[in-house]
């Protein structure tokens, strides 16, 4: 979720909180809280569909389909073919609950319904089917840190003491001293008392050790469970508890919260999956004591500087896996601007080094998780601010006015469309074969296929100046991976192989056959900035 971005927008809507009085609702917003019983309709996806590339999904920015300007869930559906062909086997939606914000999303006002804009149940359900008949599996955000200030419960908690939602609330008759979290004082006044709010006055966090609370957190991700959904991205799962002042981050109770989700869904609804973010250390939730899977914050950014060629960042890169679970999942970019700018834009448009970039991750363990716009370079809108420019308009055509694509002709998109709109489109790279686009398409087709890329354990990894190799293993299948980072051309030594073991290439597809030599030692020459995967014949 935002961070620093998001406490600058705090800020001013503190400002707004004149003496910290409730604003009256402008439309009446639902309230279910009524329990919801498991009704699971099974899985209609594979074992082990998790393990292909995700691709995340602003549905704001993805496609309008009624020329409204905003993205919605027919838009998406209309466009599975496209990700379908690609190779994607997961989508993460973004939040598509009613928001306060009617744009990130993560200010929620109703956990059991969608946004407005966005479409209805039905249009939901529609999009599970059509998903789940390409092999297409849906996760989608859920936010159960915190809600919206308008959220019908926290309205009526700051309106009375005696309030049935009170306690679904932290409260204290005084702002605490000694609170600093990202330098404020995350206590506000409402009511005449102070809630806590760990992104800012407009997002009041929920008190997750009151057992009402977290049945209704229950009870909502059982109405979307019980709709066919696969599985949920959680969001801020290090500040689900905070015990004190000090002790306000990545808390053993928070863990424990997680865990309680996780065994929900293992035992009621087998074959979802959940992936957390938690930023700070992110290797912690992933194990089975926390979610399962956890977003790989701290690799990224050595993946780029490798790409760059940046010879320290290659160890790091080469490691990281040798002690993290494979459970990670991985990216180059999100939505949220402290993971960084879009990929284009933090390359300067280095067409080698994105390819090598895209290379290193969708080739390592991992779930790999596709920012929307990636897979064709789109770059983000330099005169935005804060988040925006990572948001913008997904890139159809060449056509600006219409957003790329994004909506129709006369109608103006809720965003500017990307920079690089007229060169970075889906319909110009579908028409060259030696596009940024086809290159996606072949390593997604490599991770579908072969199971030790999409599941295999990792394996001796080595870094030989600018050169990493390292090994993807199951019980039937080994490949072994080649990355030159470096502008020139480069030769690599790998042992242990087996004695003149064969190998076949499966990059470049018909490539010449590798062996080892009768010590199981193999060389092999690469061109500058290239890749390579071998799988090694029985």
């Amino acid at each position: 979720m935002l961070r620093l971005a998001r406490l600058a927008a705090a800020a001013a809507s503190a400002a707004l909180l004149t003496a910290c009085a409730l604003l009256p609702a402008a439309d009446p917003i639902p309230f279910d809280r009524r329990p919801v019983p498991e009704r699971d309709p099974g899985s209609a996806l594979p074992a082990g569909w998790q393990h292909g590339a995700f691709m995340e999904i602003f549905v704001r920015a993805w496609r309008d389909s009624d020329g409204d300007g905003i993205g919605d869930l027919r838009g998406l559906t209309a466009s599975l073919p496209y990700l379908q062909e690609l190779g994607i086997k997961g989508i993460w939606l973004m939040p598509i609950t009613r928001s306060a914000d009617h744009d990130h999303g993560y200010a929620v006002t109703d956990f059991r319904g969608l946004e407005p804009a966005y479409g209805t149940l039905a249009d939901f359900d529609a999009l599970i089917r059509e998903a789940h008949a390409r092999g297409i599996g849906v996760i989608m955000d859920y936010v159960i840190n915190h809600a919206a200030r308008e959220h019908p419960a926290f309205r009526d908690a700051a309106a009375s003491a005696g309030s049935a939602q009170r306690d679904w609330f932290l409260w204290q008759p005084e702002a605490p001293a000694g609170w600093d979290v990202w330098g404020k004082n995350p206590w506000y006044p409402a009511g005449g008392h102070h809630y806590y709010a760990t992104f800012g006055p407009h997002m009041p966090d929920f008190n997750l050790r009151d057992p009402a609370a977290l049945a209704y957190h229950h009870d909502s991700l059982r109405f979307w469970l019980n709709r066919g959904l696969d599985g949920f991205r959680f969001d801020a799962v290090p500040h689900l508890i905070e015990n004190s002042a000090k002790d306000w981050n990545d808390q053993p109770e928070s863990a424990a919260l997680m865990r309680g989700i996780r065994a929900l869904m293992d035992q009621h609804y087998p074959g979802r999956w959940l992936v957390c973010e938690a930023t700070a250390s992110p290797q912690r939730w992933a194990g089975r004591d926390a979610c399962g899977s956890a977003f790989a914050f701290g690799l990224e950014h050595p993946i780029i500087d490798a790409a760059r060629g940046k010879l320290e960042a290659l160890a790091q890169v080469a490691a990281y896996f040798t002690s993290a679970p494979p459970t990670m999942a991985t990216m180059l970019s999100n939505h949220d601007i402290f993971a960084g700018k879009r990929l284009r834009d933090q390359l300067g448009g280095d067409d080698a080094a994105y390819r090598l970039a895209a290379a290193t991750y969708l080739l390592l363990p991992g779930t790999p998780f596709i920012y929307y716009g990636e897979e064709i370079g789109m770059a983000g809108v330099a005169a935005l601010q804060a988040d925006e420019p990572l948001r913008t308009p997904m890139s159809w055509t060449a056509d600006a006015a219409t957003g790329g694509g994004f909506t129709r002709p006369g109608v103006k998109p809720f965003r500017p469309a990307s920079d690089n709109v007229a060169t970075h489109n889906v319909a110009a790279q579908q028409a060259d074969p030696a596009s940024l686009l086809a290159h996606y398409k072949t390593l997604l087709a490599l991770r579908n296929t072969l199971p030790s890329i999409a599941q295999g354990r990792y394996e001796a990894p080595q870094v030989n100046g600018l050169v990493v190799a390292f090994q993807r293993a199951t019980d039937a299948e080994r490949t072994l991976v080649l990355i030159n980072y470096g502008k020139s051309a480069a030769t690599i030594r790998v042992d242990g192989l087996g004695a003149n073991a064969r190998f076949a290439s499966e990059y470049p597809a018909g490539g010449a056959r590798a062996q080892a030599d009768a010590d199981g030692r193999l060389h092999f020459a690469l061109g500058p900035q290239s890749w390579r995967v071998l799988r090694k014949e029985r």
